[in-house]
């Protein structure tokens, strides 16, 4: 599908672009409350948007930074430039390029490129899952006490955030939960089987487009978090793992939706 082919030798020349920013550690500067937002981030959108429209000059385009294109086309591009700018911008070497690509509705191509570790996943529509050209399939763990997760945080409103809930009651009953900071990442490592589940509330379109593809193709499951199916530019939470127990991952959840603590929060004690 040249869609694929050229959505990856796109997310290859953005990954460049942002790898050499990344070696000069380029300042950043805020964005709107506490959510950093880097020159990289804007030449990287600048660059895949410009690339996509001479490639598919009638295609919609869903991207980030607002510098997108409507249209009434049937094919929708979702690009997200950097994912992970904060750890971008701290030098943290976890972030990405992600471009997702619908037609009518359906995700039929995703890309997501790792530039620092010259890692390539991508997927396409009912052809599987690959990192580096090699055929990449989801773990095979059975149950949510062996499991290994990853969720993420907004950068503003933390406070306001229901998920530490979640996130407190996963840890408690896995091998543990982590936290990357690139929702795109988390979906690749999902679908690469080095996550068993991820989840997370408050993604956007352009966080979810590429990696969800990537989770379905490498024989994982996808949803919102209690089970309805996932629709990216309107479900408001997202869970995607291995699927071999996602319904006991979704009762868990149903649980604490409920407010109810299997494990309660220890008390605070003095150290002294």
């Amino acid at each position: 599908m040249h869609h694929l082919e050229t959505a990856v030798e796109i997310a290859r020349e953005a990954g460049s672009l942002l790898a050499r920013y990344y070696e000069r550690r380029v300042a950043f500067e805020i964005k709107g409350e506490f959510d950093l937002v880097t020159e990289a981030d804007r030449a990287s959108e600048k660059l895949v948007v410009e690339r996509l429209r001479s490639h598919f000059p009638t295609h919609a385009i869903v991207a980030e930074e607002g510098g997108g294109h409507e249209s009434s086309s049937d094919y929708r591009w979702f690009v997200d430039p950097l994912d992970g700018t904060t750890n971008f911008a701290h030098s943290f070497p976890m972030f990405c390029v992600s471009i997702g690509l619908e037609r009518a509705g359906e995700a039929i191509a995703g890309v997501v490129y790792d530039p620092i570790h010259q890692e390539l996943f991508t997927a396409e529509r009912g052809s599987g899952a690959f990192l580096n050209s090699h055929r990449i399939r989801v773990s095979e763990t059975k149950r949510l006490a062996d499991s290994l997760s990853s969720t993420g945080f907004p950068s503003r409103k933390r406070h306001h955030n229901i998920n530490i809930h979640f996130y407190y009651q996963l840890a408690m009953a896995s091998h543990g939960v982590r936290r990357t900071g690139s929702a795109a990442l988390d979906l690749a490592y999902v679908s690469s089987g080095r996550l068993d589940f991820f989840w997370e509330f408050g993604l956007k379109s352009w966080d979810m487009s590429a990696g969800t593809l990537l989770v379905s193709e490498a024989g994982g499951r996808v949803s919102d978090m209690t089970g309805a199916p996932l629709n990216v530019t309107t479900s408001d939470h997202l869970l995607a793992g291995n699927g071999a127990f996602h319904d006991e991952i979704l009762a868990a959840f149903a649980e604490i939706f409920r407010g109810h603590q299997r494990i309660p929060l220890p008390p605070l004690t003095s150290s002294r």
